[in-house]
């Protein structure tokens, strides 16, 4: 059985965003726009997503 994650990627930029917000963004492992990363789906990484989700699109992969 695979497990659930979560493909983020980074749709708006960072420039003259909170600096918390900055920090979110770089602890997912997001370094610009357009790029994007695979995540677990846990409590953890759905809080850090939750904090910047104006700035990134979220969709559930199998892998």
């Amino acid at each position: 059985m695979s497990a659930k994650k979560l493909k983020v990627t980074q749709v708006k930029s960072e420039i003259g965003r909170m600096d918390k917000q900055r920090r979110v963004l770089r602890g997912l492992g997001l370094h610009g726009m357009n790029t994007n990363v695979v995540v677990d789906n846990t409590p953890s990484f759905r809080g850090m997503v939750k904090k910047v989700l104006h700035l990134v699109e979220v969709e559930e992969v199998n892998e």
